[in-house]
């Protein structure tokens, strides 16, 4: 009986500690330290939510800058189906996407896309591109908009983002940040 009695003030015990007092230390803490990182990254316009600077948007328009493809399935970019495609380098549904997305590209053997602009990641849900790959979109979207090549190129290395001390992580521009400043929306 005293064995059964510890054994359920300890469940209780490590209940309340793990279940409860832990979370509300480290939501504190997120609220503190990291409010707009710990409630999503929510970016507004008018006061109105447009999206998260860490999930990626579905943009198909020529005047913007496209996405890493996503990977969930019918709705792109949907949180509650993020997961890789899962096709290896033998199935021929792997080969048939990235061909279809080179196409609609227009790249080719001289001017190559990057590997990010036509494969999608392990989460399908990348709000960030290659800097490589939003340069290699400058002239689709400069015509679109009937602005400059410079113009555009400009605001890519305005919002481009480099590695942490130089060497931790890649070189990168979010897809959003930029659109918007595409569309002069700061």
């Amino acid at each position: 009986m005293q064995q059964i009695k510890s054994a359920v003030i300890t469940f209780i015990v490590l209940t309340i500690l793990t279940g409860i007092i832990y979370p509300l230390i480290v939501f504190g803490f997120g609220q503190v330290f990291a409010s707009y990182e710990a409630n999503g990254s929510l970016v507004t316009v008018n006061g109105k939510i447009i999206g998260s600077a860490l999930i990626g948007q579905s943009f198909t328009d020529n005047k913007y800058l496209w996405g890493r493809p996503s990977a969930t399935g019918d709705h792109p970019y949907n949180p509650l189906a993020s997961g890789g495609a899962n096709l290896g380098p033998s199935n021929p549904n792997l080969l048939n996407a990235v061909t279809d997305r080179v196409n609609t590209l227009g790249a080719n053997a001289i001017n190559p896309a990057p590997i990010d602009l036509v494969t999608s990641s392990g989460s399908g849900l990348d709000p960030d591109i290659s800097i490589a790959s939003a340069y290699f979109q400058i002239k689709r979207i400069a015509k679109a908009r009937g602005i400059s090549e410079d113009s555009v190129e400009n605001i890519i290395n305005k919002n481009a983002k480099y590695p942490l001390l130089g060497f931790i992580g890649e070189p990168r521009v979010n897809v959003l940040e930029v659109n918007l400043a595409l569309d002069g929306v700061k």
